[in-house]
């Protein structure tokens, strides 16, 4: 017996806007921001698909590939799925399921996951999804995402946690969700006393309160590492998070965490790389930077350092390998800004493919913010040479 085909479902919804000029410019005393690279020589629009229905219209951007995924500007269908010069290797749908333990069902990953809120002045998109090179090769994804909101009222904070697992190492999925709930468990049970520092601006006190927080929980999950035999030093993930409080009238953004990702600010329309950055320099004082004087205060001398490394002390434990730095950023939110919070899977293409950079500001620079499923099919715009898990977190500021 055979069925008559349904109806086709229609395309996602989205919009674009011009970026605004009304804002203020940034304070004096801020530190200009690095922008995302622009395009130098954009390519001709391709030609439109003939329409039985009605005429389509295109979106004005470089190098856009016409491929599988439907998108809508206004009321008209275009078809976008990827950026850049080509088309990725792998098929931009799931290919096969990661292998499964009849005895551990509770360890399986899904695919993609997808939340979003609206909490005081700003509106919260939020989703992870399975890399191109992890669908294709049945593989579990490897970032992990938290979502969850502590407390009542005005007195709420939602807090956002994203991690990934080491590459190439067995029980990464599981190494990112063990982070995500570690953390989520400390800021649940210390969100009180963060709402009360946020709102008082007390940078210092969250600086120092969320880098315990998240020491402790990150020494939960080597603790949890070495319950299960495994490595420390591979049973390991990046962890990078956002408070945000409810109270419509605070609009200080807080971010934390460990690892590589990126945290960018779209603001009248163009990028803001906003990532909190680390020393480059590392090791012992160099001269004119906290070197040790020549001689003490009693005239001697102090001997040459030749450099050659000295053998360890078998009365001491071997040093452990260096730790990634803890990053953190407190700011305020102008209206119409979208702070976007993301792994390595969507930070490196977005600073590197200036396409994919216009495509985002475009579609997220709207007057309202994207629906579910039209934020899931932005985050998912595809870039040939990317094909790592991505999980982005974006709020738009009323």
């Amino acid at each position: 017996m055979s069925f008559p085909p349904g109806p086709t479902p229609p395309g996602l919804r989205g919009a674009s806007r011009a970026a605004s000029s009304s804002s203020p410019p940034l304070l004096p005393s801020q530190p200009s921001q690095p922008s995302l690279p622009t395009p130098s020589s954009p390519s001709p629009r391709p030609a439109a698909e003939p329409s039985d229905a009605r005429p389509s219209t295109q979106l004005d951007l470089p190098t856009l590939q016409a491929q599988e995924v439907t998108l809508v500007t206004g009321s008209q269908p275009v078809r976008v799925a990827c950026v850049g010069s080509g088309p990725p290797t792998y098929d931009a749908e799931p290919t096969a399921l990661p292998p499964a333990d009849p005895e551990d069902l509770g360890d399986l990953v899904a695919d993609t996951v997808l939340d979003g809120a609206r909490y005081g002045a700003c509106t919260l998109r939020a989703t992870s999804l399975r890399g191109d090179s992890a669908r294709y090769r049945g593989e579990p994804r490897r970032d992990s995402l938290l979502t969850a909101r502590f407390g009542v009222g005005e007195q709420s904070l939602v807090l956002v946690a994203m991690a990934t697992g080491a590459r190439a190492t067995p029980g990464a999925h599981r190494a990112a969700a063990e982070a995500c709930r570690w953390i989520g468990r400390a800021v649940g049970l210390s969100h009180a006393r963060l709402v009360e520092d946020i709102r008082a601006a007390r940078r210092g006190d969250l600086k120092s309160g969320l880098h315990r927080l998240t020491d402790r929980s990150l020494g939960k999950l080597r603790a949890s590492a070495v319950e299960q035999g495994l490595d420390p030093e591979e049973y390991t993930a990046s962890l990078r998070c956002l408070l945000l409080p409810a109270d419509p009238r605070c609009r200080t953004r807080v971010f934390f965490g460990v690892g590589a990702g990126g945290l960018f600010r779209l603001r009248d329309g163009e990028w803001q790389d906003i990532e909190p950055r680390v020393a480059d320099t590392a090791g012992a004082p160099v001269v004119g930077f906290g070197s040790l004087p020549h001689e003490t205060p009693d005239g001697d001398r102090l001997t040459m350092d030749l450099g050659i490394t000295t053998p360890p002390s078998p009365y001491e434990p071997a040093p452990a390998p260096p730790r990634e730095p803890f990053r953190f950023r407190a700011s305020v939110a102008r209206e119409d800004d979208v702070l976007l919070l993301c792994t390595g899977g969507l930070a490196e293409p977005l600073r590197g493919e200036a396409p994919l950079a216009e495509h985002l500001a475009a579609r997220w620079g709207a007057a309202e913010p994207p629906g579910l499923a039209a934020f899931l099919a932005d985050a998912q715009v595809r870039v040939k040479g990317y094909a790592d898990d991505r999980t982005a977190a974006a709020v738009w500021e009323a």
